[in-house]
């Protein structure tokens, strides 16, 4: 008997990689934006991978490709910035998921800096600054544990979420 696409088969393999991607467009998550500051220039990108690890120590786990300048600048200086944006903030997200030339991206959105010198993205749902507690590396990721030191929040903003390869609102049931 030959598996069907949708049953489980342990001998049949790893799924094929766009089978991967459509079922994970389902996955609904908040626009994660993750930045760092290095070297007199900023960088930074919107990841969707990055969740709440723990509440003791309050942690957050982000995942980075590791081929990149964020990743290399995280990595040097040891700490970052995570913002939860708010539906307001489709702009920024546009902006920061690859569309927009690096060095003009945070021409987007309402910047200043945390004491810490990473970027800080005011009006976003939550923003913290993070210093790297622990970090690995997993296909071809570097995943960053970090540890807020700051952060802002606003209970009154909603999030902007990702869903199905398109940006959008949440409402209450």
């Amino acid at each position: 008997m030959t598996p069907s696409p949708d049953t489980p088969a342990a001998a049949a393999g790893p799924p094929d990689p766009q089978r991967f991607r459509d079922a994970m467009a389902a996955l609904a998550a908040t626009t994660c934006l993750v930045s760092a500051a290095g070297d007199g220039r900023r960088t930074g990108r919107i990841v969707t991978a990055a969740f709440s690890l723990a509440v003791e120590p309050p942690s957050v786990l982000v995942s980075i490709r590791a081929d990149s300048e964020l990743a290399a600048v995280i990595g040097r200086t040891g700490g970052l910035s995570f913002a939860m944006l708010g539906e307001v903030q489709r702009p920024v997200a546009e902006a920061f998921a690859g569309g927009t030339p690096a060095e003009q991206r945070f021409r987007h959105g309402d910047w200043r800096a945390w004491p810490s010198g990473h970027p800080r993205l005011l009006g976003a749902v939550a923003c913290m600054d993070c210093t790297v507690s622990d970090e690995a590396v997993m296909a071809g990721h570097r995943l960053f544990a970090a540890v807020p030191r700051r952060i802002d929040f606003d209970k009154t903003r909603a999030p902007l979420v990702w869903h199905d390869r398109r940006f959008c609102g949440v409402r209450p049931l």
